[in-house]
């Protein structure tokens, strides 16, 4: 009997415990998800695991701030397994699903039946998709890759910089254009190649189309942006010197950005570029104002920070996914047409539709990139596992677009 006793007290007292429980951290943990998702920044968000019991307990107050936040719960006992997240989390455990519009719970049920009959070579993508749903931007989304499957992209190999490589048939000239009208600073030259230093880790590179794979009638498909606070220096210089102007300076008060365009000895496109604080530029403009102008060899009044490498492309769509997923680069500035992202600490790289920038696409292009890496090793390791293209060499890889990317 007194044993009897025991038990009953004991399954009382913890009743009385599971009664008693505290839920305010979790509270707090679905209360600013179910602020983002009745904002529609996340289309839906999930709730702290919970055990059955556990969640029993803690409907009531997920069902006031759902009230509170006119969005509506989904009880999951089974979630979706993904590469984002490590299996055990959800094990043995239930999960509440916010979300405000239905077809967002479709679209997760949807996608967790694909998941279900998914080949292992499709589950990235497929994950990718999760991260989305939960409104997650590319970069969180690899990061969380990294951290639960085999998956790396460029930057955790160390970006260190990119040189940006032109073919010329006159190559003497070429230098004497780069090193005299526009004082870049030679780092170094061999008869077949000539190094100029932008601003910081980017570099210019010039080679004797000679001495390259190309025949040097390839469209060239690329256009080089100086970021410049000087833009009325450079301008009168470039008249002074009577460098052909493709597009002429042209003011453009409360917009996000004013230039000119100039033309090398051999069609090669400098755009000068200065950028304003504007809402497309609001990640981008923090960026430069960390970087310096550098005084070129004109003087003091003849500066870069740093380049744009603009390239275009057929489809915008594939670009894209290819430099924040498999590159790792952030979006600096959304030009609509165009995206920016930032490659090192003064290089950036562009992305133009072909069909509305000053050049279009083209498969075969006279320009190639190089990017120099902390450990270019591990990443020619990482491409022999993963990479799907048969026709890479090794030390580089090809974008969506068919630009061919060095790394070193």
């Amino acid at each position: 009997m007194r044993f009897k006793i025991q038990v009953l007290f004991v399954l009382g007292w913890l009743f009385a415990a599971c009664q008693s429980k505290s839920f305010e951290r979790e509270s707090g943990q679905v209360e600013s998800f179910a602020e983002m998702v009745a904002a529609g920044v996340k289309p839906i968000a999930l709730g702290p695991p919970m055990t059955p019991a556990e969640l029993d307990l803690f409907m009531p107050e997920a069902e006031r701030l759902a009230g509170k936040y006119g969005i509506q719960l989904y009880r999951e006992s089974d979630l979706i397994k993904t590469q984002l997240f490590p299996a055990e989390v959800s094990d043995g455990k239930e999960v509440l699903i916010l979300f405000q519009e239905p077809i967002y719970l479709q679209a997760y049920q949807d996608l967790k039946n694909e998941i279900e009959s998914a080949k292992p070579e499709e589950l990235q993508d497929l994950s990718r998709r999760f991260g989305r749903l939960l409104g997650y931007p590319v970069w969180k989304i690899n990061e969380l890759l990294e951290a639960n499957s085999n998956f790396r992209d460029l930057e955790d190999f160390g970006i260190q910089g990119q040189e940006l490589n032109w073919y010329y048939r006159d190559l003497p000239r070429a230098k004497s254009f780069y090193q005299d009208k526009l004082g870049l600073k030679l780092l170094s030259e061999t008869e077949s190649k000539v190094t100029f230093q932008i601003a910081g880790d980017s570099r210019l590179v010039l080679h004797d189309v000679k001495s390259s794979g190309y025949n040097g009638i390839e469209p060239k498909s690329v256009a080089l942006a100086l970021l410049t606070d000087d833009l009325d220096t450079w301008y009168s210089h470039m008249q002074k010197e009577n460098i052909p102007i493709k597009y002429s300076l042209k003011r453009n008060p409360g917009g996000p950005h004013d230039g000119f365009v100039a033309v090398d000895p051999e069609g090669y496109l400098l755009e000068f570029e200065i950028f304003y604080q504007h809402p497309e530029n609001e990640r981008l403009i923090p960026e430069l104002h960390q970087l310096a102008e550098e005084a070129t060899t004109l003087g003091k009044s003849f500066s870069f920070k740093g380049s744009i490498t603009w390239l275009y492309y057929k489809d915008m769509l594939p670009a894209q996914q290819f430099v924040e997923e498999k590159l790792g680069l952030r979006l600096s500035a959304d030009q609509g047409w165009a995206k920016i992202y930032k490659l090192s600490s003064n290089s950036y790289l562009g992305l133009v539709d072909g069909l509305r920038g000053m050049n279009s696409f083209s498969e075969e292009k006279l320009v190639d990139l190089k990017i120099s890496l902390k450990n270019p090793e591990g990443w020619e390791e990482y491409l022999q596992l993963t990479s799907k293209d048969t026709s890479r060499n090794s030390g580089s890889f090809k974008d969506s677009g068919l630009y061919t990317i060095y790394f070193k």
